[in-house]
This record gives structure tokens, sequence and C-alpha cells, in this order.
């Protein structure tokens, strides 16, 4: 097995160009090669049991399987996350979310109290506290694999982070506002927009991540919001990431139900990707 004999393999479904890439990827994270090794024939020089590795990640390669869950981590803000098809793969876009909390309190004297509903791989939780080491980071997630994977990414990154399994559509009310932000970046794929779906993100990332009713493609952001309502502290901040095609409807349901300054920001590659407010 080449180099030229993987990607020309993964071109047949990738084309050339993202072909050559994710073999490239492959090589370099798995098994530490430059480019400058893989031209000089680094592939040919790989042991028996790394060949064999390599040809069962080249098939499920060929098989649409995302090279993320293949390697089985992705990178997110500087970190390596564990990553399994029971979680979403983290993306960069997801940054900002991560970014704008930190730019909030990075230089506040009072250790803030952040919630992630949905934490799935952890990335933004970890993320959050690594940059921020005095906060307090709670994440919730309804399934039981994603809390596994986030509980093993914060303790292999050293990140204080408490995990707790939470259904987003059933909220508990907290005596009294102990939150000062609440991210989410809740499931909000129509079930109508499967068709226009890559077979990688279809057929592997974890529908329950994913997934809303056709008619109710708000409903994790509503019973959310409800709950940031009660549970932020006054100037508390709301961050979601969201459906591009709902994120205004997001904010204007956000304004609805009593949240301040409700407004939708770009993502890294100008399109509405996050809704924003304040209580």
């Amino acid at each position: 097995m080449t180099y030229d004999d993987i990607w020309r393999r993964l071109a047949k479904r990738l084309g050339a160009s993202e072909a050559r890439a994710v073999a490239r990827m492959l090589l370099e994270e798995k098994f530490g090669m430059s480019f400058a090794d893989i031209l000089c024939g680094g592939v040919e020089s790989l042991q028996a049991d790394a060949v064999q590795w390599l040809e069962c990640a080249v098939r499920r390669l060929e098989a649409s399987e995302p090279v993320q869950y293949v390697l089985g981590e992705a990178c997110f803000c500087g970190n390596r996350f564990s990553v399994a098809p029971g979680v979403l793969i983290p993306r960069p876009e997801t940054e900002w979310l991560v970014d704008t909390i930190v730019s909030a309190y990075e230089c506040n004297g009072e250790p803030p109290r952040i919630l992630d509903i949905g934490t799935g791989s952890g990335c933004i939780a970890v993320s959050v506290k690594k940059a921020l080491p005095s906060a307090y980071v709670e994440a919730w997630d309804i399934s039981a694999d994603a809390l596994r994977i986030a509980s093993g990414n914060a303790e292999s990154l050293s990140a204080d982070v408490v995990f707790c399994r939470r259904d987003a559509l059933g909220l508990e009310m907290p005596e009294e506002p102990c939150w000062d932000v609440i991210v989410s970046n809740p499931p909000y794929v129509c079930a109508r927009e499967r068709e226009s779906m890559d077979a990688n993100v279809l057929n592997f990332e974890p529908s329950l991540a994913l997934f809303v009713p056709d008619d109710d493609p708000l409903l994790f952001y509503r019973s959310i919001t409800r709950y940031a309502k009660g549970a932020l502290r006054v100037g508390g901040r709301l961050l979601f990431e969201c459906n591009t095609l709902y994120a205004a409807d997001t904010a204007v349901m956000m304004g609805g139900e009593g949240m301040r300054l409700a407004r939708v920001c770009d993502d890294c590659f100008g399109k509405p990707r996050f809704a924003v407010g304040t209580k």
C-alpha cells in the first residue's frame, strides 16, 4: 500500500483534492509522518500491524465513516478530544462559543458559574474550564455514552468539570438563580433536511444529538430559554449554536421569552450560527 493507493481509493467517494487531504491527515495523525515522510515512501516502510490498521481505516473511510471517528479524536480549541459515534464531532465554528465566554470573564475577578447543556464530547465545557481555571463548570447530557466520553476527555485534559445526566426537555428550575452563563449546542436539524445531508453525518453521528421535529425546530431552544429565565443570575448570558435557517427565529423567541439584547451572530464562515441574549 502507498499514499497514492490510499487517496485514489478515497477519491472515488471524496474527489481527488479532499481524498489527498484525508489520506495525509490519517498518516500524520496516526503515525506522525510529515508530508515529506509520506512523499518519500513512509507508508511503504510501515510494519505489518500498522498496514493492517491502515487497510481497516481506509475501508471505514470508503464506507463514509468520518476520519475523526476512524482516528478516535478531533481537535478543538487547540486540544485533542476523544470522539466516537456516541457524540457529535466538534466543529471549528463552535469555538466561537468558547471564545465569547472566555473573553467575557478572563479579566473578571469573580469566578463565573457556567453550565453547558447537551455537552456531547464535552468540548465546550472542557475548553472553557481550561481557559478559565477558577470558573465552576457543569455539563449536562441525556446520553450516558456522551457523558462517559466527555468525562474521559475532562480527565485526560485535566479539566475539573462536573457532569450530570439531565434531559434538556425536562429541566427542573433551581430554587434561586445560580448560573452566570448557560451555553448550548442542542439538536437543531429538521427531519426534512436528511435528504441533503452527507452520508458521513447521517449514517454515523448520533441522531439523538442531531434531529428535531419538522413542526418544532426550536423545541430544545425554547425549553432551555425558559429554564435560563429562572436559572440565570441578573446579567447572566444565554448562548446558543443554531441551525443557520432558524438563527433569527431563535433570537426572536429568546426576546419573546424575556431575554434582553437577543441577537444573532455569525460564525467564522460568515453564516448566522449563534443566538445570544442576556437576563
